[in-house]
């Protein structure tokens, strides 16, 4: 399972980087392979590359604001949910998701 994800709280800062290292966490635990952009004070960090997300089973938006170049996620199933659910139950946001692949 491959799972690509973007975090960005309103600040940008301290939820952003909790809800990314709580989805990368949830998808060690399991085995699914992940790549977390973050979109945040710094800007866009941890880009995603457009062969990972063509190659994306799922993709989960952990995002309070709007998501900058969401065109590139086009056609993917995707997850969206506020960083705070992630920060709480990552784990839960990641099954969700990968639900959505059927």
């Amino acid at each position: 399972m491959k799972v690509v994800a973007v975090t960005a709280c309103i600040s940008g800062i301290a939820h952003t980087y909790m809800a990314k290292s709580g989805i990368e966490n949830a998808c060690k635990a399991i085995g699914a392979s992940c790549h977390v952009e973050t979109q945040g004070a710094m800007g866009i960090e941890d880009r995603i590359p457009q062969d990972e997300i063509d190659a994306a089973d799922v993709v989960i938006f952990a995002v309070d604001t709007t998501v900058t170049e969401r065109d590139r996620f086009e056609g993917k199933k995707v997850l969206e949910v506020g960083t705070s659910e992630c920060v709480k139950d990552a784990a839960g946001v990641v099954a969700r998701a990968i639900e959505l692949v059927g």
